[in-house]
């Protein structure tokens, strides 16, 4: 039973100047049993046709100039030990390594196992490849224990501020490759960043030194460390927001108005929003956000956009009945808020400081409340108004210059009456039980123009009666007026122009009178005569 067969380490390291023990064991065939057993190390190649550096033997003999005093044979081939000690090491040593065992005559073999050394000039630190704020890290420092002579002591530089620090050493044992391993723990900050830790290592009985040190990456969750730009611009102008951040790795940087991106940019520590020609629709919060895979921050400014105050607009109804409240508001968007004014004439009637909207409010409309207003907004940079009207619906109010004036045998009589909206207008003669309106053929309507309300305008509305023929001692007309709001009926007086003396006394009268006149004429003539 038995075969050729090699077990060494895949690979094994030492530090410059050092050493490094390579154990090894070798197996053949158990049928050969050899006499005696040699062995030989190969450097580079496995085959001694291709004339291989030797690099130690087990018998006496030339070895390559390179490993002369450098290389020893530890193992005893017989009992089929192959270690191999190396010593002091430099770079040139750094390969792969054969064993070739030698049981005499043919019975010669080359393993294909082998070993590959490096040659380290500093330890193996290892860093986690992130370090984060605030979440625990491990750095390992590596040291090749593999001299039998030196073993090496390991501290570590840099360490003694780091927060919640504690330190740890083992060996571990790597198919039959040592090494002493170094554990530092520590809770990283963010101000760390660039800071260098670093472990050392000896050898006793020696003046070799080996020092690896990394400057620490710490990375962290952004941070917006600042927003700037103007909290008030005027339409038109051209505004830049500004935001600048850290964060490792750098962030990404966003503008945002609400869900909207409106500028990004990865990588940057700071990022300018331009905005060319600012409107009112501009004004609101834009947020500066900056976002890593540890984290994201923001922060926000407030942007508002003055302007001039738009035409007013108004709600509320402009039409309303007498006695009902009046609540009309006006309302005109800027910024700064406006002052509003509500004015007729030149008289102001409501008014709101810096507010945006005013409310003309009257408890009980009367048709004096009627007519023309005017709504004005203004602000430092600027003003607009509207001009608008109420209309007060009310009952007829017949007017003073409703009356009967005797015409020639008969008489005109006027009914004249305002409201809103216009009056029907008609007159009553109670004693014939008859009501002339328009369309009768004694009626006839005038509507004078004007302003609204009482006396003359819109709401005016003035009837006019003729009556023809002699007139009954006794009559009675009356004026009537009528909309939706209500009736008003009166009677008519008689008029008489000063120098109608029988307009006075009626068509009677006026007869008799003309008789006395004529018989007293009579008599003065028949007097002069005497």
């Amino acid at each position: 039973g038995g075969s050729w067969a090699a077990w060494m380490p895949p690979a094994v390291s030492g530090l410059s100047g050092s050493c490094v023990s390579v154990p090894c064991r070798f197996g053949y065939p158990e049928e050969l049993r050899p006499s005696s057993v040699q062995g030989l190390w190969y450097f580079g190649s496995p085959y001694p046709k291709n004339y291989p550096p030797v690099v130690a033997r087990s018998r006496p003999g030339a070895v390559h100039e390179s490993f002369a005093g450098r290389a020893r044979l530890e193992g005893d081939p017989g009992v089929r030990d192959c270690s191999l000690l190396l010593g002091p090491l430099s770079p040139e040593l750094a390969g792969r390594y054969y064993f070739r065992g030698d049981l005499g005559g043919y019975n010669q073999y080359s393993f294909s196992e082998h070993t590959t050394l490096e040659v380290l000039e500093e330890p193996v630190l290892e860093v986690p490849p992130e370090v984060v704020a605030g979440v625990p890290a491990e750095l390992r420092c590596r040291v090749p224990d593999s001299c039998p002579r030196q073993r090496p002591r390991v501290s570590w530089e840099g360490a003694e501020d780091l927060p919640e620090r504690s330190e740890r050493e083992s060996r571990e044992d790597s198919n039959g490759a040592g090494s002493v391993v170094a554990l530092l723990r520590f809770r990283p900050r963010r101000e760390l960043g660039g800071h260098r830790v670093g472990c050392q290592v000896t050898l006793p009985n020696s003046s070799l030194a080996f020092a690896a040190s990394v400057a620490l990456d710490v990375q962290y969750e952004p941070q917006v460390l600042e927003v700037s730009g103007p909290p008030e611009a005027l339409e038109g102008a051209e505004v830049e927001l500004g935001c600048s951040a850290e964060g490792r790795p750098p962030p990404l940087l966003s503008w945002f108005r609400g869900p909207q991106v409106l500028r990004e940019e990865p990588g940057v520590p700071s990022l300018r929003l331009h905005l060319p020609q600012v409107s009112p629709g501009d004004s609101g919060t834009y947020t500066c956000v900056a976002e890593n895979r540890h984290g994201r921050h923001n922060r926000s400014l407030e942007l508002h956009v003055a302007y001039a105050p738009r035409p007013p607009v108004l709600n509320g109804s402009l039409w309303v009945v007498a006695g009902d409240p009046v609540a009309v508001t006006c309302g005109a968007l800027s910024h700064p808020a406006p002052i509003l004014t509500v004015a007729r004439g030149r008289r102001v009637v409501a008014t709101a400081v810096y507010e945006p909207q005013v409310t003309l409010e009257v408890a009980a409309a009367t048709p004096e409340d009627a007519g023309e207003y005017l709504c004005r907004a203004e602000n430092q940079h600027g003003g607009s108004s509207l001009a608008f009207n109420i209309t007060v619906e009310y009952p007829p109010i017949l007017l003073p210059e409703s009356r009967c004036t005797p015409v020639g045998e008969g008489a005109r009589c006027v009914c004249a009456a305002s409201a809103v909206p216009e009056p029907v207008v008609a007159f009553e003669l109670p004693s014939h039980n008859v009501t002339v309106a328009e369309g009768h053929r004694d009626y006839a309507l005038a509507t004078p123009g004007g302003v609204p309300g009482p006396g003359t305008g819109p709401g005016t509305v003035t009837g006019v009666l003729t009556l023809r023929g002699t007139l009954e001692p006794r009559l009675a007309v009356l004026c009537l007026a009528r909309n939706a709001h209500g009736t008003a009926r009166q009677q008519l007086r008689f008029h008489h122009p000063a120098g109608l003396v029988w307009a006075k006394v009626g068509p009677v009268g006026a007869v008799v009178a003309f008789a006395v006149v004529i018989a007293l004429v009579c008599y003065l003539s028949q007097s002069r005569r005497k």
